[in-house]
């Protein structure tokens, strides 16, 4: 770890928690900075002191010649680079102080056959110059309200660059650009101990009004994005739906959710308990609602507290594993993905704790999420038992679209350390790429949502 930036990091934290006000307001000279030492979202603009994390230079904004044009599979712009190293078992002590405990849990769950390939750091995320303007207009307007649950004077951009506690730096997470309305395949398999699986595919689409540009808070209506998912596969499971419009203030108003089930009463009917760590569908009890896109929804039943920076190896830019000359046997494997596809790169994370508070329920006790702080990309999440002992483990891999430009995530994990089996999410090699599709609110309405659950 670069031991300046960890000082500074440790003593930054320190300051935090011994704050007492909520509002993460900053002073205009200081959001100068996003123009200046940072990025314009608010990671450090310089590389690491022994350069294996190098200068952020703009990112990857424009597509590199194996990709075919828009709507086309994001193609691997790094294809000629070589791991510097490879983590195993073996070697595992020379690195451990580069890996989260549920990551080094891995190494020890699967000796024979878990590695780590670790390629050299890419900066590559970007995002339009709009979100970066509405990212610095935010930084002096921005705060939180309802006890972190409210995300007021925000839009479009990310909402705390110079953050100032643990629940903006989720916020930033929740809220990061995604492009503005997309239709992506969501294959979902939840395997055996035995490397069997059951394969769900899903198709999701998402309107994400936060993003659009020209939108005001006051536009948006208290809703942050719609969202539905059509459950396509297996047949046992097609044509179940789930519809959700997020809430942007959720004292004010919770989530909205709708639920339809094809072998019940042949209509979409509210679903207030869709939330927290209600099993997530067809999962098989590896994933609950509040674990899609590493973390979602309301934060009230953990405490947050914001440890610091760090270096991780974390998976980034992870083309080959998305590329469609991959099959999904080819992918999934007995006890983890195929460790010859994803890619590791040295990271700068800011790491946020959250403990359970007293007498609330969640059946995790403790979740520790290590979020990218290029693109505020929840990498790494390690979660622990009611018991505080470690037992799962996260990891999203994902690759900037370059041509929008946004980060993407493309394959999210979770692994289950004390009996074997995981599940792998998000892949679509199989199938069209994520695309951008111009949905109006009206298409995420509940009477239209209705009408394609019955088709």
């Amino acid at each position: 770890m670069r031991l300046d930036h960890a000082r500074s990091a440790l003593a930054f934290a320190a300051l935090l928690l011994t704050a007492t006000a909520t509002v993460a307001k900053v002073a205009p000279g200081e959001a100068e900075r996003l123009a200046g030492d940072l990025t314009p979202i608010g990671a450090e603009r310089a590389g690491n002191t022994d350069g294996r994390i190098p200068e952020w230079r703009g990112g990857l904004t424009q597509p590199p010649p194996c990709f075919k044009g828009a709507g086309q599979r994001y193609c691997d712009p790094y294809a000629d680079d070589e791991p510097l190293y490879t983590v195993t078992a073996e070697n595992l002590e020379a690195y451990s102080a580069l890996l989260t405990p549920g990551q080094v849990a891995l190494f020890e769950r699967h000796p024979q056959t878990y590695r780590m390939r670790v390629y050299p750091t890419r900066r590559s995320f970007a995002n339009p110059a709009f979100v970066y303007e509405a990212t610095r207009q935010n930084a002096v307007s921005a705060e939180l309200g309802g006890n972190g649950e409210a995300l007021i004077g925000a839009v479009t951009g990310i909402p705390f660059p110079i953050p100032g506690n643990a629940q903006e730096v989720i916020w930033n997470h929740k809220v990061r650009y995604r492009d503005t309305a997309v239709q992506r395949w969501n294959n979902q398999f939840s395997v055996t101990t035995a490397g069997d699986f059951n394969h769900v595919k899903m198709r999701e689409d998402v309107r994400y009004g936060y993003s659009m540009p020209g939108a005001t808070p006051a536009s948006l209506e208290n809703v942050l994005y719609q969202f539905v998912q059509l459950t396509t596969q297996p047949p046992r499971l097609a044509g179940s739906t789930l519809l959700i419009h997020e809430t942007m203030d959720q004292v004010r108003e919770a989530r909205r959710a709708w639920q339809y089930s094809p072998g019940g009463q042949q209509r979409l009917r509210r679903a207030p308990g869709i939330g927290y760590d209600t099993p997530a569908t067809g999962a098989d009890g590896l994933r609950t609602v509040d674990q899609t896109d590493s973390f979602n929804g309301a934060m009230d039943r953990y405490d947050w507290k914001l440890i610091g920076k760090r270096e991780l190896l974390v998976p980034a830019n992870s083309y080959r594993l998305h590329s469609d000359a991959l099959r999904y046997a080819e992918i999934i494997r007995k006890g983890h993905i195929n460790p010859e596809y994803p890619r590791y790169e040295l990271r700068r994370v800011w790491v946020v704790e959250a403990l359970l508070r007293k007498n609330t329920v969640h059946q995790f006790r403790r979740r520790t999420f290590y979020l990218d702080e290029d693109g505020w990309q929840i990498r790494v999440v390690d979660l622990h038992d009611s018991r505080d002992q470690l037992w799962r483990v996260q990891e999203t891999h994902s690759v900037v679209a370059y041509d929008k430009p946004y980060e993407l995530p493309i394959c999210e994990t979770v692994y289950d350390l004390a009996t074997g089996r995981y599940l792998a999410q998000g892949l679509n090699n199989e199938d069209p790429e994520t695309a951008t599709i111009a949905f109006t609110p009206e298409h995420f309405s509940p009477g239209n949502v209705s009408k394609m659950a019955r088709q």
